[in-house]
């Protein structure tokens, strides 16, 4: 080695979002992930602020998924002098141009808002990034397959792995070290590290099981359902009654959701359901571009072994004239104006942002409507404040009432749940012998901790807080 291995948590420790891991190793300064901060108004200005690290001397950026947690920092990087490549798997390249793209349109749409309206603290209100910096950082991503090494220096490789949490997901195979450096198999000499992302389930609609966990020394693994085991109810059983309540009452059925994973699992769920008669047929709205395009992008990826082999038997579309997309804002307009009955799929899923927020707006007051959340919602978000059971929303500046219904679709999270994290960790066939819990809030993280402290008796477990590091050999 000509130079110490030390990992650096600048993100997802002590919260779940925000994923930025720093490895400085082999005269090499990677940085895995690069997420935004969500949530509470102390995270979310952490985006605002310095990183911790200077981004101009980073070499790599190595991205697990195409998630905004993940993956929503990058562009702020290029106002860092940051010229480095960006790694990511072919699907998430794809998925990265929407989010990135979104993202910073939103930003500077929310910005133009404020500053119409006036209710900005900052004169005037100003996006933490543009197109053209999302633009920029977009030039410098460089696709790799599953499976396939990527030699970054001649002691340091890596490789993805299926994480199955969305379309392209992945964990991060690191080796480091060794005399000669191998096709495959592991050099005595090299150091192991699993950067695990954010895990996927295992048996779920849409996404494929989360691949084995490869032999390792050091385990960077999430936790936020560290505490949880997911519903098994089937979704039928938990939103029936609502349902079909909202609709008697010709209410519509709201649901904020992720653009990319989550709308299309909602979507297809809600149809097989509706098909098999055990819902009542309404129309169903994805209303959402990054959604829409997301969908094309997962409708590419049928075949090819990214997503569930049952999925677009005998066609090449997810939803084949089966759910009406919007992606223009006079087609969201057109649809915001509509009665119900019928179920509205919309962006963001925590109700951060997006057009989720102008529905919300129009119906939330309505007691006939329903809102359905389909998945965990951190703290300081609205999804959290209306699972408290809170009696107004402020959204745009102003406070809105909440009359609508409230539920929540459990099992749909594309997080394993503990059970799930702790069956993957098993298939390691050689287990590490050190254990980073990050990804998690509250009790999630020393719940699992002290469950994978229990099963890998030899390894040393800690839950790492934002910028601490440590020495890894």
């Amino acid at each position: 080695m000509t130079s110490p291995i030390r990992l650096t948590f600048h993100g997802a420790a002590g919260t779940v979002t925000g994923s930025r891991h720093l490895l400085e190793a082999a005269d090499r300064r990677m940085l895995v992930d690069c997420g935004m901060f969500q949530g509470l108004k102390a995270l979310r200005e952490r985006n605002w602020a310095p990183p911790g690290f200077d981004p101009g001397f980073l070499d790599d950026l190595i991205l697990t998924h195409a998630h905004i947690d993940h993956t929503g920092w990058t562009p702020r990087m290029m106002q860092y002098g940051f010229k480095g490549p960006i790694h990511a798997t072919p699907a998430t390249a794809e998925l990265l141009e929407l989010m990135l793209l979104d993202a910073a349109h939103l930003q500077e749409e929310d910005a133009a808002f404020a500053n119409k309206k006036g209710f900005s603290k900052h004169q005037p209100a100003e996006p933490l990034y543009t197109s053209i910096d999302a633009l920029a950082a977009l030039k410098l991503v460089r696709p790799l397959d599953y499976d396939h090494w990527r030699t970054l220096s001649p002691q340091v490789r890596f490789r993805y792995h299926n994480s199955g949490h969305i379309l392209g997901a992945a964990f991060v195979e690191m080796r480091i070290g060794g005399d000669d450096t191998p096709a495959d198999g592991v050099n005595p000499g090299e150091l192991t590290i699993i950067f695990g992302g954010d895990l996927g389930r295992y048996e779920v609609p849409l996404h494929v099981d989360p691949q084995p966990l490869p032999p390792c020394d050091v385990l960077i693994v999430e936790s936020t359902y560290g505490n949880r085991s997911h519903e098994e109810r089937p979704v039928l059983d938990q939103i029936r009654a609502e349902f079909r309540r909202t609709i008697h009452k010709r209410g519509v059925v709201l649901i904020p959701a992720f653009a990319v994973g989550r709308a299309q699992m909602v979507a297809l769920i809600l149809r097989e359901l509706m098909e098999g008669g055990d819902l009542t047929e309404v129309p169903i709205h994805i209303d959402s571009p990054m959604a829409v395009d997301a969908t094309a992008i997962y409708s590419r990826h049928l075949h090819d072994g990214n997503l569930d082999d049952e999925l677009g038997i005998g066609g090449q579309s997810l939803f084949p004239g089966a759910v009406k997309l919007h992606r223009t804002v006079h087609d969201s307009k057109m649809l915001s104006a509509m009665d119900g009955p019928r179920v509205i799929i919309a962006a963001s899923g925590m109700m951060t942002g997006g057009r989720i927020l102008h529905h919300l707006i129009r119906r939330l007051p309505n007691p006939h409507n329903l809102i359905l959340l389909s998945g965990y919602q951190a703290d300081g978000t609205r999804g959290r404040q209306l699972q408290d059971g809170a009696t107004s929303l402020r959204m745009h500046g102003q406070n809105v009432a909440v009359g609508a219904h409230v539920g929540t679709i459990e099992g749909l999270s594309s997080h394993a749940d503990a059970d799930e994290i702790m069956r993957w960790v098993g298939t390691c066939r050689r287990p590490p012998r050190r254990v980073f819990v990050v990804h998690g809030e509250g009790e999630g993280p020393r719940a699992l901790a002290v469950r994978l402290e229990a099963a890998l008796p030899n390894a040393k477990v800690t839950i790492p807080q934002h910028g601490d590091g440590f020495d890894l050999g």
